[in-house]
């Protein structure tokens, strides 16, 4: 797979570490009919090929990560049956396509409405200290739901959620904000985005790959199931993905550091 093979992505495949690129900058990276099925792609091809162990999720461009729809192309779906419909950015989400793989999504500018359908499944979200996140539904007077869902599934508390989703435009959540709600792991300068993303993606790629992908299965299917058939299904993952594998359980001695 190569970027020959996109009009509204770049990717490489290089270390183990698969990089996404959103690249259509003009349009703030909004998502259209196009993206979709070539996002669609490459979860087919990170969920399939034992080569890439690790994948990071930025975007081209200085002003956004991503608008959400686009606007200006329109609604693709809208001629399709009522009942029909599915909803259109499901395929977005690394996760509504099975992929256990982790995700490191890297975020600068603008993160807007349908935004959330990258991060939300999203596994290590950080961002540039220029980041902003917003929901633009209210503000166009258009129900928002499937996004502040994931949203409230990602933890980060209802309360937020909802100005998130209710505010539109007038409101915004800075990069600061967003770190102490648990939307973003980590804040850097923009000028440190990618390479911290990168730096983050290596370490895990180096990891032995059925632990990794075991541990994301184990972890992200305990949010649709009781504590108790988490806990569950957790086991059944330990067993299986670690096999006949011989734990390393040694802790390597660091020189403590007091703050």
């Amino acid at each position: 797979m190569t970027d020959q093979d996109f009009s509204t992505l770049l990717f490489t495949d290089e270390h183990h570490v698969a990089t996404v690129t959103l690249n259509r900058p003009d349009r703030l990276n909004a998502f259209n009919e196009q993206m979709v099925g070539e996002i669609d792609s490459v979860w087919r091809e990170v969920r399939t090929n034992d080569d890439i162990h690790v994948v990071v999720l930025r975007a081209a461009g200085d002003r956004a990560f991503c608008s959400g729809v686009d606007a200006q192309d329109g609604p693709w779906w809208q001629d399709q049956p009522i009942f029909g419909q599915e909803d259109p950015g499901a395929k977005l989400g690394a996760k509504t396509q099975l992929v256990w793989k982790p995700v490191i999504a890297a975020v600068h500018g603008i993160a807007a409405g349908g935004a959330m359908y990258f991060l939300n499944e999203s596994d290590i979200v950080i961002a540039s200290d220029d980041a902003t996140f917003f929901d633009p539904h209210a503000t166009a007077g258009i129900v928002s739901s499937l996004e502040p869902i994931g949203m409230l599934q990602r933890g980060i508390p209802l309360g937020d959620v909802l100005r998130w989703a209710l505010m539109g435009n007038d409101e915004r959540i800075t990069a600061p904000t967003a770190l102490r709600l648990g939307l973003v792991t980590e804040v850097v300068a923009r000028a440190e985005l990618w390479a911290r993303a990168d730096e983050i993606a290596r370490q895990i790629a180096a990891r032995r790959p059925d632990a990794i992908q075991g541990t994301i299965r184990a972890i992200w299917e305990a949010l649709d199931v009781t504590p108790s058939a988490a806990k569950r299904r957790g086991l059944a993952y330990t067993q299986l993905g670690n096999g006949t594998q011989a734990p390393d359980l040694s802790i390597p001695r660091v020189k403590p550091t007091f703050r």
